[in-house]
């Protein structure tokens, strides 16, 4: 019997949940594209249901005149589903790596916008893009921790990022958009062969899905092994400074938990537990 993937907005709720992200406030980057607009559709969906504040903000690069009625697109569907929408336009100089310069400047203006309203950046990345970051991380010679792109939460701080489309096709973001009939733009610089991406994209992987259909899935793969596998070992990854000692301690004073963010973007977590012969205990956990 043939099962059916499950809906974009099953994955997205599962993403946010085991990374417990119930009652989060988040900032999604948006662009008119297929890939956002989904995303922000899914979020607006299910903030009620877990306890979301979204908002969204879309970046014009000032490189095409038709970006500001792409961003019109975002902000109707943003006011449909009652999500705060901003806006800001930049100007980037001609010149080599323009794709790398646009999407470093995209960044900035999203970490600015996503510290002021206290929120998660988050992004619209799916499988597709993590598989194809993956080849091109390959093509410029990146070693295993070069190859760890993309996971589904990353960062600390203004440069954390949450993504949780990753786990989706590319195919399961079309499926969504057609069925719920979003209206959304193409961008046709995803369809220029100047550029590497692009390249990867419309010629490399086609013949890899060819020679093998599941390459998405095994470049994924390969990406949550490789960063797995960079990841601190033991229960307590690098040192803790006095504030967040004292966290902790007086956590474990109380017979209470607490949380603190570590280097690398992960969480250490002191569990408490029962007494042994008044003396109080806790666990510690990682994630």
């Amino acid at each position: 019997m043939r099962t059916h993937p499950p809906t974009l907005i099953k994955q997205v709720t599962a993403a946010l949940e085991q990374h417990q992200l119930r009652g989060a406030r988040l900032l999604v980057g948006v662009s008119g594209g297929p890939d956002s607009m989904a995303l922000l559709h899914v979020l607006g969906l299910v903030r009620e249901r877990l306890g979301l504040s979204v908002f969204a903000h879309g970046v014009d690069h000032g490189l095409r005149a038709e970006a500001a009625a792409e961003l019109d697109l975002a902000e109707a569907l943003a006011a449909r589903h009652e999500v705060p929408f901003a806006r800001t336009r930049i100007e980037l100089a001609p010149g080599p790596n323009l794709l790398g310069r646009a999407r470093e400047a995209r960044y900035e203006v999203l970490e600015r916008a996503a510290l002021e309203l206290q929120a998660l950046v988050t992004t619209a990345h799916h499988a597709d893009d993590r598989a194809e970051t993956v080849l091109l991380r390959l093509l410029r010679g990146a070693g295993p921790q070069g190859l760890a792109v993309l996971p589904e939460r990353s960062g600390a701080g203004e440069k954390a990022r949450v993504r949780p489309m990753i786990r989706a096709t590319r195919d399961d973001v079309e499926r969504h958009v057609a069925r719920h009939r979003l209206h959304v733009a193409q961008d046709p610089s995803n369809q220029d062969l100047r550029f590497l991406r692009v390249r990867v994209r419309r010629e490399l992987m086609p013949l890899l899905k060819e020679l093998s259909p599941g390459i998405v899935g095994h470049l994924t793969a390969l990406a949550d092994q490789l960063q797995e596998e960079g990841e601190p070992s033991g229960e307590a990854p690098g040192p803790l400074n006095r504030a967040q000692i004292a966290a902790l301690q007086r956590a474990l004073q109380r017979g209470s938990s607490a949380e603190v963010r570590v280097k690398g973007g992960r969480t250490l977590r002191l569990e408490a537990q029962a007494p042994v012969q008044g003396m109080r205990r806790g666990r510690i956990v990682t994630r």
